[in-house]
């Protein structure tokens, strides 16, 4: 799953948003009166703020790896 795939409202959150919007989806998964169709579109929804959550975690490691070299010199 590429970034350019994320939906742009997911690519603006920060990690703590997208966590919460992905425990919302579970909640709402977990209630037997939604649809097959919205439950594949939820869980759709669920993949890419995991995504989004993943690829901030590696841009802020990627950013204290480089901060770390810089401060050895």
């Amino acid at each position: 799953m590429k970034s350019k795939n994320i939906p742009a409202d997911i690519r603006t959150k920060s990690v703590e948003e997208a966590q919460e919007e992905i425990k919302e989806i579970i909640d709402n998964l977990e209630n037997k009166s939604v649809n097959l169709e919205e439950s594949m579109d939820k869980y759709n929804r669920m993949l890419h703020l995991n995504y989004h959550i993943q690829e901030l975690f590696k841009k802020k490691l990627k950013e204290i790896h480089i901060s770390g070299k810089k401060n050895l010199r």
